[in-house]
């Protein structure tokens, strides 16, 4: 099978999407815990273009980008498939995919703004959450977007149901109001109970600590 790594940096969710889609796969992995401040020579060598988090190195291969780290993981080990056998359902999970891996970034940006650009953040990830709420396939009728199994979009848009709830915690900005998104909420319950994902999930007081030092290091940073 060749020897697998994944470089990463707590708590991370882009790294936690990997980590869960090898466990669902039953692939074992070394994990090398990355300092983001200090990265190491391996980081830099396995991904010069972007220098981030996280890579997953395979028989001495890296590959870098969590979406793309996804699919190689779906193509190289077909067990316990994550996106649909049918064409048309193929493509449907991949725009969701894509949807939430680049609309999640609002969240994020909600981590590291301040000031209009937290409030402009919080409105946007507000808009992301309501588009899910109303047009994401499957969303209230099944445990999961692709059906009773958990799929690539559950994965990418698994920094929902942990991540952004430590997030408005840290920043005292509230997005996802209580009752108003049943579909969704229903799913982050049924996601956060799957017995995969329950047993790799960051401790969340553990998290929240963390992300408050890094992102009070980071608005300090900004306003020197």
């Amino acid at each position: 099978m060749g020897e697998v790594k994944l470089l990463g940096a707590w708590p991370s969710p882009s790294v936690y999407r990997v980590i869960w889609a090898l466990k669902l796969k039953g692939i074992p992995y070394e994990y090398i815990e990355q300092d983001l401040y200090n990265k190491s020579p391996l980081l830099l060598q396995s991904n010069p273009v972007h220098k981030k988090i996280p890579v997953l190195i395979h028989g001495g291969n890296p590959i870098a980008e969590s979406v793309v780290i996804l699919q190689y993981i779906e193509d190289k080990w077909p067990q316990n498939p994550l996106l649909p056998s049918d064409p048309y359902e193929k493509a449907v999970a991949r725009f969701w995919v894509k949807f939430a891996d680049e609309k999640g970034l609002s969240i994020v940006k909600v981590f590291v703004s301040s000031g209009q650009e937290l409030e402009k953040a919080a409105k946007e990830s507000l808009e992301m959450l309501e588009i899910i709420e109303e047009h994401a396939p499957g969303l209230g009728q099944k445990k999961f977007f692709g059906g009773d199994k958990i799929g690539m979009v559950d994965l990418t848009l698994g920094q929902l149901a942990h991540w952004m709830g430590a997030i408005e915690e840290v920043t005292g900005v509230k997005i996802k109001e209580a009752g108003k998104f049943p579909r969704l909420e229903a799913w982050i319950k049924n996601f956060k109970e799957d017995p995969v994902i329950k047993e790799n999930l960051p401790e969340f007081k553990d998290m929240v600590a963390v992300m408050k030092h890094r992102r009070e290091t980071l608005l300090a940073s900004k306003s020197s």
